[in-house]
């Protein structure tokens, strides 16, 4: 069960604590589970959302997007801003590019970048619990979730060192499409709505895959967290529309 306190711990921050220091192959292989992170971090929301029923719509859609981000501590928000940044400021250019990613501070495209995501999750937010809908806030996190074992499935890891480097070097290939494919299984349940934030969680993941491919050789942690939100984001207004 290691894997998976290594993908929770990881991917949230909920109180976990691993007994040691994981193995590189026990960090490759926590990325079977990160589907199952997204999936509880969606039950999660839809626990937040029974509690919340009787306020006002916007206030839950307030206070949603707040649990959400506290979840997962902002980790993912940190990679969309640092890879702002480095797209802004790299000038087309590799290096500076992955210089800039390893700078701490944000610059003020970071900023606007993560206000604009920030107010387009809640304004669909909003516009999903209006409609009712409430229950498809469940796919959003888990199909973003997915789409992070895909990325260090299908392209390389262009930065030395830490736990990318780990999960690239020591993923499980044979077993990851199975894993995939039993999610993607499990999603169709939903209905039409999945088949639509599968489509659209596949547009977003060919799109900034390639942009990857074409400035940096491959991806880093901070682009996948990029990749994360902006799928989560993309997905979650394709539903509310």
């Amino acid at each position: 069960m290691t894997p998976w306190w290594i993908a929770l711990q990881f991917l949230t921050r909920l109180p976990v604590t691993l007994a040691g220091m994981p193995a590189p192959e026990q960090i490759g292989r926590s990325l079977l589970f990160y589907p199952l992170v997204g999936l509880l971090i969606g039950l999660l929301l839809l626990f937040a959302q029974h509690l919340l029923s009787d306020s006002a719509v916007l206030l839950q859609a307030a206070l949603l997007l707040t649990v959400w981000v506290g979840i997962s501590g902002g980790l993912h928000l940190d990679g969309l801003a640092d890879s702002a940044d480095a797209w802004a400021g790299g000038f087309g250019d590799r290096e500076r590019t992955l210089a800039i990613m390893k700078d701490p501070r944000s610059g003020p495209i970071a900023v606007v970048v993560l206000v604009l995501l920030l107010l387009l999750k809640f304004a669909a937010l909003v516009a999903l619990l209006e409609s009712g809908a409430g229950l498809l806030l469940l796919l959003v996190p888990w199909l973003a979730r997915c789409l992070l074992p895909v990325l260090f499935l299908t392209t390389p890891y262009v930065r030395a060192g830490g736990l990318g480097q780990a999960l690239a070097e020591h993923l499980p290939r044979q077993h990851l499409p199975w894993m995939l494919g039993t999610n993607a299984l499990a999603m169709l349940l939903f209905g039409w709505p999945a088949l639509l934030a599968l489509l659209v969680a596949g547009v977003i993941f060919i799109w900034l895959r390639i942009l990857m491919l074409k400035r940096l050789g491959g991806a880093t942690g901070d682009t996948a967290g990029a990749l994360l939100e902006i799928a989560e984001c993309s997905v979650l207004l394709a539903l509310a529309c």
